[in-house]
């Protein structure tokens, strides 16, 4: 049964039809692009964060691992926030839930100017732990809601579309990075390795007074994007009561442990777990493996090699978008990650600065990863009422963004290479072999009939 839909207050019109199950008929393309406009902002938020675990390793003198602790702020706040952001969904809507996680990323962002003052690590990692929790809450419900603006057999597709916009983000925010916080002549650790005393101090206070530039900046792009949410009605995305239905609801308890009983389900949350830590860390690092394996370099023309990585990225991800519409998705995923495997093969063979554009490489390989695991994985879920929670669940697993980076900073300082620490990743790259190969050879209900209808 279809039902017209005109959910909240709006200036911009939402005048499609909404089905049983929560999705639309047909894809409403103004709300579509402003939920696909939201990916680019955490993109921007994420590649900021591998700009500033390289200046903060040097201004604060940290090893490779607790510089990582960037990453493990930023992911805390995404694994203690998407289920009271999938609570809040339900009790509200999609389109509450991202202007909320507008309001805390913009609290976010302006916490960095009395963490500056501050000049301590510990007041960044909270500032980050804040962004990250409205991050959280937004992408919590653009995930999902992407998935939901438009028929369901191309859920995987909408949402690859929107995972499209994301490099445009992370490019943006390399930038911002490179730019307004990384100085040109010699890298940052021979510029400190001159100074002593309280001149020391004061070039690192300096320093971090740049790290405030490109936050200014988001902060208008995010008052922007809270007015067009507030002007704009978007479906409800809730799936509709059977009038014959007599099943009781169950609450946020019961939906988390029968989803947690859902074998196919867990299953994919540990592989986007996996999938999370390789993306995170190969971003976080690639500037830090140019810097170990070219001293003559400094921050700001190593940033280049991650601005190269974000256009790979994209690249993958257009590629992986155009075979997804002849090849079944999985197929997609097993083909890119085996060549990822192979790619992580090489650097481990070849130490020299090729590492670099190998992880170039890798981040091109990366591109079907995320939405694809996301939306199968959805797919894995019978009762339709328990949706945004799972999708809360799937978000959470953004927390392998910052276990992984940890590992692999840990692996880095023991082994004194930061080239053979990108070893870790046979490991990420591995389950999503897995993952991908078993689902294709042992399909689920639903996935064997979109496979189907693929071929």
């Amino acid at each position: 049964m279809e039902t017209k839909n005109s959910h909240g207050f709006g200036l911009i019109k939402f005048r499609g039809k909404e089905l049983d199950n929560g999705y639309t008929s047909k894809m409403p393309v103004v709300q579509f692009v402003l939920v696909s406009l939201l990916f680019p902002m955490w993109g921007a938020a994420a590649s900021l964060n591998d700009i500033l675990i390289t200046q903060f390793k040097s201004i604060f003198q940290l090893s490779n691992l607790a510089s990582a602790y960037v990453q493990s702020a930023f992911s805390l706040g995404y694994f203690l926030m998407a289920i009271p952001a999938s609570w809040l969904i339900k009790k509200t809507s999609y389109k509450l839930t991202i202007i909320i996680g507008l309001l805390l990323y913009l609290i976010g962002c302006v916490l960095f100017f009395p963490a500056s003052a501050a000049a301590t690590y510990g007041f960044f990692l909270a500032a980050l732990f804040v962004l990250a929790a409205g991050l959280t809450v937004i992408e919590t419900a653009a995930d999902t809601d992407s998935a939901l603006l438009g028929p369901e057999k191309q859920r995987t597709l909408r949402l690859n579309i929107s995972q499209t916009f994301l490099p445009f983000g992370s490019i943006a925010g390399i930038l911002l990075g490179k730019y307004l916080i990384f100085s040109g002549g010699e890298n940052l650790d021979s510029q400190l390795s001159k100074l002593s005393g309280n001149a020391r101090v004061r070039f690192g206070e300096a320093a971090l007074q740049k790290t405030l530039q490109p936050y200014k900046y988001i902060i208008m792009v995010i008052a922007v994007m809270i007015i067009l949410f507030l002007i704009t009605q978007f479906p409800s995305g809730k799936p509709k009561a059977k009038a014959n239905e007599t099943k009781p609801e169950e609450n946020l308890g019961q939906t988390i442990i029968a989803l947690l009983k859902n074998h196919n389900f867990t299953y994919g949350m540990f592989t986007l777990f996996m999938y999370v830590g390789l993306q995170v860390s190969i971003w976080s690092f690639t500037i830090r493996l140019a810097l170990n394996l070219d001293h003559s370099i400094n921050e700001r023309t190593s940033s280049n090699y991650v601005i190269v990585s974000y256009i790979a990225f994209f690249v993958g991800r257009i590629v992986a978008d155009y075979l997804m519409r002849k090849i079944p998705h999985l197929k997609v995923l097993l083909w890119y990650s085996i060549l990822g495997f192979i790619a992580i093969g090489y650097m481990m063979i070849d130490r020299s600065f090729n590492g670099v554009y190998v992880a170039i490489l890798v981040s091109g390989l990366m591109g079907p990863g995320y939405a694809t695991i996301y939306t199968e994985t959805l797919g894995f879920i019978n009762d339709a009422h328990q949706t945004e929670t799972a999708g809360a669940m799937l978000v959470m697993m953004v927390v392998g963004g910052g276990v992984w980076p940890a590992i692999q900073g840990w692996f880095a300082d023991i082994t004194g290479s930061m080239t053979i620490s990108f070893a870790v990743h046979f490991l990420t790259f591995g389950a999503m072999i897995v993952y991908a190969y078993h689902y294709i050879k042992h399909p689920f209900d639903g996935l064997a009939k979109e496979t189907k209808a693929t071929k």
